[in-house]
C-alpha cells in the first residue's frame, strides 16, 4: 500500500485494472476519482465527487476534480448523465463498467433509479440489427411518477378522495 496523508490506496486497487487497461497515466487523484465513481451507490455530481475525494486527499482540489473527469469521459471509463435536467444543468457520473441499463427518473421528487433488463439489451440488438449499427456508447432515459409520487398525487386530487371541486 502506499499512502498520501489520509489518502490509502492498496497497489492492487480495482480502480488500477480498467485505466492501466486504457492505457491512463495512473495518478493517485486518478485512482481516487475512478474508485469514488465506481463503487458509489448512487449518482454524484461533481461537487459531491469533490467533498467525497477531499475527505480522503485533502490535497485535492476542484480543478483536478475536472480534469480527471475529462479524461476518464475521453477515454471511455465514464458517462457523464444530466438525468434528464431534473435539477438544472446539473450533470453525473457513473462508470461505464456496468450492464446495460435505463435511468428512470421521477419528475416530481427527481429520484432515480436503474432499470437492468432484458428490454434494454433488446432495444441495443434491435438497432444495430435494423440500421446496421454497431453501438458503442447507449444512454436511455424515461422520465415519470414514482410509486410515491403517484400515491401524493392520488391523495391531492379532489377527484380521487371523493370531492367535488367548486
Amino acid at each position: 500500500m502506499r499512502a498520501l496523508g489520509t489518502l490509502v490506496l492498496p497497489a492492487n486497487s480495482p480502480a488500477r485494472a480498467p485505466l492501466q487497461a486504457h492505457g491512463i497515466r495512473l495518478t493517485r487523484q486518478r485512482e481516487l476519482l475512478f474508485e469514488i465513481i465506481n463503487n458509489a451507490h448512487r449518482h454524484l455530481n461533481a461537487d459531491q465527487l469533490f467533498e467525497l475525494a477531499k475527505k480522503r486527499d485533502p490535497k485535492i482540489n476542484r480543478v483536478t476534480i475536472y480534469r480527471t473527469l475529462k479524461v476518464l469521459k475521453q477515454e471511455g471509463l465514464i458517462d457523464e448523465l444530466d438525468l434528464l435536467h431534473y435539477e438544472g444543468e446539473q450533470h453525473y457520473y457513473e462508470t461505464r463498467l456496468k450492464r446495460a441499463h435505463a435511468h428512470v427518473v421521477c419528475l416530481k421528487c427527481g429520484a432515480v433509479q436503474e432499470f437492468f433488463g432484458e428490454p434494454v439489451k433488446d432495444l441495443r440488438d434491435q438497432i444495430e440489427a435494423s440500421l446496421g449499427f454497431k453501438i458503442e456508447v447507449a444512454r436511455t432515459e424515461v422520465g415519470g411518477l414514482c410509486a410515491d409520487c403517484q400515491g401524493e398525487d392520488a391523495v391531492d386530487s379532489p377527484a380521487e378522495v371523493g370531492q367535488t371541486a367548486p
